[in-house]
């Protein structure tokens, strides 16, 4: 398995993968060493993460490879169909995966994505419009919400 290191504009990030792909984006809470040579399984990563941080950057291409319970995968496929700029909320996500009654394990299975941006948790509100708890801490949440944001001038929270 592969890690490295980078700077993004909420951040220290730390990226893991090897061969069979990414399986592990995760915003860290200190200051880190950023690492001077990327691993080749981790280049595209960088790269593309970086295209969105600077707004180049809409969908991710990538192998992914996290780890996780068949119903975490499941929801978190269903993640990565809320298009940018979007937003859903964890009624409408359990209704999409067809069970209106799991919205509690939806939930769940949302808190614990190990692929923070690509696969887009942060895009997950509350039924009422509300930001809602986010591992990353609400200031980010809203921060990539705003990023995402076809209205620039004005706060979405």
């Amino acid at each position: 398995m592969e890690t490295c290191i980078i700077k993004s504009p909420l951040g220290f990030t730390k990226i893991s993968g090897d061969e069979d792909g990414i399986t592990t984006i995760s915003i860290l809470n200190s200051e880190e060493k950023v690492t001077d040579i990327i691993p080749i399984e981790l280049e595209d990563c960088v790269h593309q993460l970086n295209e969105y941080f600077e707004g180049k950057r809409t969908q991710f291409y990538l192998a992914l490879n996290p780890q996780g319970t068949d119903f975490q995968k499941k929801v978190w496929d269903a993640l990565q169909t809320i298009p940018y700029g979007k937003t859903c909320s964890y009624l409408e996500l359990a209704q999409q995966l067809g069970d209106v009654k799991a919205i509690r394990a939806v939930a769940n299975a949302n808190g614990k994505n190990p692929l923070w941006i690509v696969v887009p948790c942060h895009r997950v509100i509350g039924s009422d419009g509300s930001l809602t708890g986010y591992a990353g801490g609400l200031y980010r949440k809203k921060w990539l919400l705003e990023h995402e944001s076809p209205f620039k001038q004005q706060s979405l929270f």
